[in-house]
């Protein structure tokens, strides 16, 4: 028997389950969120760093004095339950960046983040072989004053780079990064030690 609009499954009609879908699937958005980002974008690169920062602000994060956005960050979690993102004074965040904020991402003063860095605060316990991607960790991710992360780098969940610490274009940064180091490849190893 073919189904009608008015039918009922569940005690709820169709315009119902799709209203409850709709709510379920929409009603953490925060309009206000989706309309900043949308602005920030409109912000064609390489003009407006000081006016994308003013809106990234504006979406509730926390940005310091002289910092700039190159680009506007993509925050892949949307909008919904985004934990803290601190940046200090006097950053350079690069063009095409993402910040996963499953946890707190702090970034202190005087840092350049490169171009297409994401740092992560997320991941899965490893699960049974029916569905590896198991329980969902979160950890904060913290950079120091004065670090240096250049392109196409990967920070992954619980690491803190060290104050004035360099890492390599393209590492995949995956244990905590000693101040005043400089660290490279996939995964980092040490490159050589820097003066203070």
């Amino acid at each position: 028997m073919k189904r009608g609009v008015n039918d009922r499954s569940n005690g709820h009609s169709l315009g119902e389950r799709i209203l409850n879908l709709i709510a379920s699937e929409l009603g953490g958005i925060r309009p206000r969120f989706y309309a900043l980002d949308l602005a920030a974008r409109t912000i064609p690169p390489p003009g407006g760093n000081r006016l994308r920062s003013a809106v990234v602000r504006r979406m509730g994060f926390q940005i310091g004095e002289g910092t700039v956005f190159l680009g506007t960050p993509e925050f892949p979690r949307g909008s919904l339950e985004l934990a803290p993102l601190t940046i200090g004074r006097d950053c350079v965040v690069g063009v095409g960046c993402a910040f996963d904020l499953a946890e707190a991402i702090t970034v202190g003063n005087g840092v350049n983040i490169g171009h297409q860095t994401l740092i992560l605060t997320a991941t899965h316990e490893l699960g049974p072989r029916e569905h590896r991607a198991g329980t969902i960790i979160k950890k904060p991710v913290t950079v120091e004053d004065g670090a240096w992360i250049g392109p196409r780098c990967i920070v992954l969940p619980g690491v803190t780079i060290g104050k004035g610490a360099v890492v390599a274009p393209g590492s995949l940064v995956n244990k905590d990064v000693a101040p005043h180091t400089r660290v490279g490849g996939t995964p980092i190893k040490l490159v050589d030690s820097l003066e203070p």
